[in-house]
């Protein structure tokens, strides 16, 4: 079989046909009576492979194109969108749009983004490196991985396998206000799930990697290994007795625990009031230690980028600073119903950043000394509007400082007002695979229902 190695066609070039389009896009929306035009225009391509048991499951080489395009009429908004870039699809798209504008309800609240707030400056954040891997090579690394995993322990005794993913494109934004804008990206990443068995009882656990460029991704052996190690230490989990006690969150899913926070100071949810943070800025939420910031220009990493979803320029600010909140997370419409400015927060926050504190993973379980790590956390039981929290959770219990048993089938509870406030330490071991970077973080005190 003849080895296929993708070829990228991802770059400037096809960054500026995009701009073009973008272009005729804003010039026909005017034509046909809007009075604001916003349109995002992508291309992207990658490849996919899983392979399971030592055999290929699928292989699978996309590429993808889209347009969107948002008019506003006076005060009236319309949205169409399509996957076909030619001139005769554009006008169908933009007539929709249009039609959708002439019935909508006016909202004053709606339109463009403040001009003057429109990024200007377009660092280069080195977020573009394809991968040119065949299809061949990503089916050896899969197999590498899941053979890792698989023949690492006697223990491991079934496989869902390993899988990668390449996935470079381009994006272009552009508005009448004058703003149009693009630049290529890359993710790449490879991942491993394994089975393990021991006295009659199963467990699973995985292992990941992601990065803008695939040679600063883990090896496949070590995705696999880890995936097997993790699995293998689970085995002979039980459940423990209700108490009160300290909960340590992994790092790999403390960016979670940060979430909800961040969700509870986005705009949506506070000029809708369902929100147990209403009022929060200038309030002590976090102890004093807690410094969170966005740093959205960092070269390389996941969540960079120089503008938001409505092209308003990002910078490095403040969320909380010692524990105190200082800044919401806001798009320009929620902004305006807040009477406030957007934060450059449209479409998200950009590399979540938790200050670190001192203690590495095993100085943060001595800290803990006696308590739940949890690992693992199952259900939606989050009420962004009461914050009570309350989810399955699996993990380990620690003893004198040191890991002691696998648990599982447990419960954790608190109340996020609380908890936020018990926090007592943010590791150093920080996760640098996904938009928000933390390290673990012990909480004080959460109630642990188990049997």
């Amino acid at each position: 079989m003849p080895k296929s190695i993708r070829t990228s066609s991802i770059g400037e070039q096809e960054t500026d046909r995009l701009k073009n389009i973008a272009s005729d896009i804003l010039i026909e929306a005017k034509k046909q009576g809007a009075d604001q035009v916003e349109t995002a225009v992508s291309v992207g391509q990658g490849l996919s492979v899983n392979a399971r048991l030592g055999e290929v499951e699928t292989i699978e080489h996309h590429r993808d194109q889209g347009v969107g395009i948002t008019v506003y009429k006076g005060k009236k908004k319309g949205s169409a969108s399509s996957t076909k870039l030619d001139s005769s699809s554009i006008k169908e798209m933009v007539s929709a749009a249009c039609a959708i504008a002439q019935y909508a309800e006016e909202d004053p609240f709606s339109g463009l983004p403040e001009e003057k707030l429109l990024a200007t400056d377009f660092p280069d954040l080195s977020l573009h490196y394809p991968w040119q891997i065949s299809s061949e090579q990503a089916i050896e690394m899969a197999i590498t991985c899941e053979n890792a995993a698989r023949f690492y322990d006697k223990k491991i005794t079934n496989s869902e396998g390993a899988s990668i993913q390449t996935f470079e494109g381009t994006r272009v934004l552009a508005n009448s206000l004058g703003f149009n804008h693009g630049y290529p990206a890359s993710r790449h990443s490879m991942s491993c799930s394994v089975i393990g068995e021991s006295k009659g009882t199963m467990q699973r656990d995985y292992w990941y990697t992601v990065a803008r460029k695939a040679s600063d991704m883990e090896g496949a052996v070590k995705v696999g290994e880890m995936a097997s190690k993790r699995t293998v230490k689970r085995l002979g989990a039980k459940s423990i007795s209700t108490r009160k006690c300290p909960v340590m969150f992994a790092a790999e899913v403390s960016s979670g625990f940060i979430g909800h926070f961040i969700s509870a100071i986005r705009g949506g949810n506070l000029y809708r009031k369902s929100s147990f943070l209403l009022d929060s800025l200038g309030q002590q939420v976090f102890p004093s230690f807690i410094n969170i910031y966005e740093q959205p220009l960092l070269p390389q990493a996941l969540g960079s980028t120089a503008y938001d979803s409505e092209g308003v320029a990002t910078s490095l600010r403040n969320i909380v600073k010692a524990g105190v909140v200082e800044g919401y997370v806001l798009s320009s419409y929620s902004a305006r119903k807040l009477g406030l400015k957007s934060t450059a927060n449209a479409g998200g926050v950009h590399n979540l950043t938790v200050e670190s504190g001192e203690l590495d993973f095993t100085g943060m379980l001595k800290q803990m000394y006696t308590g739940l790590l949890v690992t693992e956390l199952i259900g939606q039981g989050v009420n962004t509007m009461t914050g009570d929290y309350s989810r399955g959770a699996a993990g380990y219990w620690v003893e004198n400082g040191e890991i002691q048993y696998p648990v599982e089938e447990v419960t954790i509870a608190g109340n996020l007002n609380d908890m936020f406030k018990s926090i007592v330490a943010v590791g150093s071991d920080v996760d640098l695979r996904g938009n928000t970077r933390t390290g673990s973080i012990l909480v004080s005190e959460m109630t642990l229902a188990g049997t």
